[in-house]
């Protein structure tokens, strides 16, 4: 078994939808999202799983609702974050 290849964190793939529903990859360079994944997933428990399968088995609508909306409050935390450390730089 490789780890790295047959687990992973649900909650990436729920990063990476939401980060596809606001466009961001159209806007921003790869290093920001690289480090808006890395906020945002620091702030969402963690929820290990082998298939995305198991997750459409076991979680229930108001399961799924509720880490989307955690999801969605880790991003735009992390995008203030990111912008308030850009704009100072810059």
């Amino acid at each position: 078994m490789k780890l790295d290849d047959d687990v992973h964190n649900y909650y990436e793939h729920l990063v990476l939808e939401r980060i596809g529903e606001l466009g961001l990859q159209n806007t921003k360079d790869a290093d920001y999202l690289a480090d808006l994944c890395c906020l945002a997933l620091n702030q969402v428990p963690p929820r290990y799983i082998r298939f995305e399968v198991d997750m459409a088995f076991f979680l229930s609508s108001n399961d799924r609702s509720q880490m989307q909306k955690e999801v969605a409050q880790a991003i735009d935390k992390s995008m203030k974050i990111l912008n308030e450390r850009r704009a100072a730089v810059d």
